[in-house]
């Protein structure tokens, strides 16, 4: 088994071009998912947006980012990113998730969703919003 960490960028409209953009800089691999291609619109005008995305090199390089969507708040000097910790099975990142949950708010539970085996979202008690998850087809 093996865990990563990984810069994950916020935008609101812009992730697509972003990752583009860093692709073209850092060459490598881009890969996206958008709400509609995960089933998870709440809102149409936004289906196209990205609900996650990354650029992978072989260099190294590993960003990913997202469309923050509009029914949740986005401050870009305030949630601007995430710090995306990244497993292979469910037991080997629960431990983690269970840990850093201590003095943090839930903002997403850890479990199962459309899009990962389990997935979860906190802000620790430091401010630091952590994004816990596990990989699947969408995001090898």
């Amino acid at each position: 088994m093996s865990l990563t960490t990984t810069t994950h960028l916020n935008f609101r409209g812009d992730a697509r071009a972003a990752l583009a953009f860093y692709q073209s800089v850092f060459g490598g691999h881009l890969a996206v998912v958008t709400y509609g291609d995960a089933g998870a619109v709440r809102d149409e005008s936004e289906a196209d947006q990205i609900m996650w995305g990354q650029v992978q090199a072989d260099s190294g390089f590993h960003v990913m980012a997202y469309d923050v969507p509009s029914s949740m708040d986005y401050h870009p000097g305030e949630n601007g990113f995430f710090v995306s910790v990244r497993g292979e099975a469910v037991d080997e990142v629960s431990d983690y998730w269970e840990k850093l949950t201590a003095g943090a708010t839930v903002v997403i539970p850890m479990g199962p969703a459309s899009w990962a085996t389990a997935y979860g979202m906190l802000r620790d008690r430091f401010g630091v919003v952590w994004v816990v998850d596990v990989v699947s087809e969408y995001n090898g």
